[in-house]
């Protein structure tokens, strides 16, 4: 039996990796080499900001057709994140088969921002699978959304189970250019103060000339390493920063986005914190910074106060509150 999957950012398809091996399905569509036989090659789909999504266009709305016309011979169709190429196609696939069960993985973030989402996915998706406890509150009563457990939970292969107190700190600038030239120039002025070997992790597939002069650093690309190794980390807002409280590694976020793009975001983000961590737990896990407050200072009095004997107890309450890996469980959800 097949099922269509459609997957296109590397953290998906770092997800489905974990989930293929549980699945009773032939995999077909959107997806990583490494996974299979996709109909795309995910490195021609990746879209750097608005202008060359508009470009890129005519490609998606013909990927889209393809998929349609793939899901005619697939058993089910599985939808990883993505929302905005995913929800469009959940309809249409919809549309053409009505009786196709659709399966969300990994949910739009739509109870945070466009809420809208969530009438679209509860139209169109037969079942949802959440990765945060908290999500199914915004969704209808008797639609069917289930907590499948945190991927990040399959992933991490260790956690701390003791403060650590090293000569190491790791810098995490992100992974978009904008995040990493808006970040870089405090990074390396914060280093300068620290008497301590200074990791900087940096995924794969970045350009490293992206960085500026990092003579003050240690260039790594294993994000799980370097956290486990160093005694707190300064983040750039993202999935890092839950990985980061995940493992306890105490850390500060930190955020700068273009003033319009922070205007918007303020506007219809109804939301008291930034990081997971600290939404999940209702705050006081790690302090975040955005815009002008992100300073060398600040960055500094963060790791000068950090208590990470009280941390690794946020930590482990973290860890509980998730309560699993999601992999098994989504799969039983899937196959069943």
């Amino acid at each position: 039996m097949k099922i269509l999957v459609s997957a296109f950012e590397r953290s998906a398809n770092l997800h489905l990796s974990y989930l293929l091996p549980h699945l009773k399905f032939e995999p077909i569509g959107i997806f990583d080499r490494s996974l299979g036989n996709p109909i795309a090659d995910l490195q021609s789909l990746a879209v750097m900001g608005f202008s060359d999504a508009f470009k890129k266009l005519p490609l998606f709305l013909d990927l889209k057709r393809q998929m349609v016309e793939l899901a005619d011979q697939a058993h089910k169709v599985l939808l990883i994140d993505a929302s905005g190429f995913n929800l469009p196609l959940a309809k249409a696939i919809k549309k053409r088969y009505p009786n196709k069960e659709i399966i969300y993985y990994i949910l739009p973030q739509a109870w945070a921002w466009r809420r809208g989402r969530i009438k679209t996915i509860e139209r169109y998706v037969d079942k949802a699978l959440s990765i945060l406890p908290f999500e199914k509150e915004y969704y209808t009563p008797g639609y069917d959304i289930r907590y499948v457990g945190h991927p990040l939970l399959d992933e991490i292969p260790r956690f701390k189970s003791a403060p650590l107190s090293s000569d190491v700190v790791a810098f995490m600038p992100g992974s978009r250019r904008s995040e990493i030239t808006s970040l870089m120039p405090i990074f390396r002025q914060v280093r300068k103060e620290l008497s301590k070997e200074a990791l900087l992790v940096v995924p794969k597939h970045m350009d490293l000339s992206i960085y500026g002069d990092i003579s003050g650093f240690s260039v790594t690309h294993d994000t799980y390493e370097a956290l486990l190794r160093s005694e707190f980390a300064f983040i750039c807002s993202g999935t890092a920063t839950l990985e980061a409280s995940l493992i306890g590694t105490p850390l500060a976020l930190c955020y700068i986005a273009k003033p319009l793009d922070y205007f918007i975001a303020k506007r219809f983000v109804k939301l008291s914190h930034v990081g997971l961590a600290n939404i999940m737990l209702g705050g006081g896990v790690h302090p975040e910074f955005l815009q002008e407050n992100v300073t060398p200072q600040n960055l500094l009095q963060a790791y000068q106060s950090a208590d990470p004997v009280r941390f690794l107890e946020k930590s482990m309450q973290l860890r509980t509150y998730l309560g699993s890996g999601s992999a098994i469980n989504a799969a039983r959800e899937i196959n069943g």
